[in-house]
């Protein structure tokens, strides 16, 4: 197992090995706890493979009907099937500036709202990290994907720890960004709570300030205003439904160390150095839990570093995508 550091002004196809080791940032202070939302596990209605592809393609975007919601997803490129989940409160335009790069190299690059978040919408307020993989997996089956590579960053790397747990053969290859498989402790489900009532209470919108600094570095929030507007943007959209239920998902979350030793597919992890939301600690913690996997460290990115350091994310991707078969 390799831990690479990549510098923040590789270019989109190459990467280089700087370092072993990197200093982790420190976790950010949680919001005031609130009430649980009770968890829905609701039952997969079974999708038929392939119903919403379109003269056999699966078309640039639409929606389909899983599970109880409506999924928004947006699809560039051809060749081998990537499908990326985004994390909390955001949605797939999380990866607007990995898309081309990775289809150029070969790669449907299929992003996904989960529901409640972006275009997608959910049926109520109740929602769980493991209803959440139901729900992709039953997408995968919609869009006629019968493997495919899949990458998930913060909770929706939980929620492919659960679709893996779930249907292991349904997956060429793992990448999870700036994620982590373990539970939430008291105090950050406490955090956690607090985001689900303060949108009920004064709107999603307020989500914003406070999670900004979460997810971008200082120097890039005073460097670069587009970024926290674009991400601050994409907060606003969520839904009320998707706050609370994504909130309280994330503060209830299973504990998935026992599945990372099961993974028997070429694995990926990157992760950006300044993450304060799940630092380098929980990074090492799952490459040593994922036999044979890789953890790459990019320097000066935050919780959202896909984003952040987008062109570092996409060469990390595709020297992985490299070595597969």
């Amino acid at each position: 197992m390799r831990t690479l550091i990549l510098s923040a002004t590789l270019a989109a196809f190459s990467a280089t090995s700087l370092a072993q080791t990197a200093t982790p940032a420190q976790p950010a202070t949680p919001a005031m706890p609130a009430p649980a939302t009770p968890m829905m596990n609701t039952p997969m209605t079974p999708i038929k493979m392939g119903s919403a592809m379109m003269n056999g393609k699966i078309p640039a975007s639409g929606t389909v009907d899983v599970n109880g919601a409506k999924v928004y997803f947006k699809s560039v490129g051809s060749g081998k099937p990537m499908m990326l989940i985004h994390g909390y409160p955001l949605s797939g335009e999380l990866f607007k500036d990995n898309r081309a790069a990775l289809a150029r190299a070969g790669f449907q690059v299929i992003t996904v709202d989960l529901p409640g978040f972006g275009r997608s919408v959910a049926p109520s307020n109740e929602a769980s990290i493991e209803n959440y993989a139901r729900t992709m997996l039953g997408t995968m089956d919609a869009l006629g994907l019968k493997t495919a590579t899949v990458g998930g960053m913060s909770m929706g790397g939980m929620t492919l720890l659960q679709m893996y747990k779930m249907a292991p053969a349904r997956f060429n290859a793992l990448v999870f960004i700036d994620t982590t498989a373990d539970p939430a402790g008291p105090a950050e489900a406490a955090g956690w709570r607090g985001n689900a009532q303060q949108a009920q209470e004064k709107g999603v919108a307020s989500l914003a300030p406070g999670l900004l600094p979460r997810m971008l570095t200082g120097v890039s929030r005073m460097k670069m205003p587009a970024q926290v507007a674009f991400l601050s943007g994409i907060v606003e959209q969520v839904s009320l439904n998707g706050a609370v239920g994504g909130g309280n998902a994330l503060a209830a979350r299973p504990d998935a160390n026992s599945i990372l030793p099961t993974i028997k597919v070429p694995t990926l992890l990157v992760f950006g150095v300044e993450d304060n939301v799940t630092p380098v600690e929980l990074a090492m913690k799952m490459q040593k839990g994922v036999a044979g996997s890789k953890l790459v460290l990019i320097p000066g990115a935050g919780h959202a570093a896909t984003y952040e350091k987008a062109s570092a994310m996409n060469a990390a991707i595709l020297n992985f995508a490299r070595t597969l078969k």
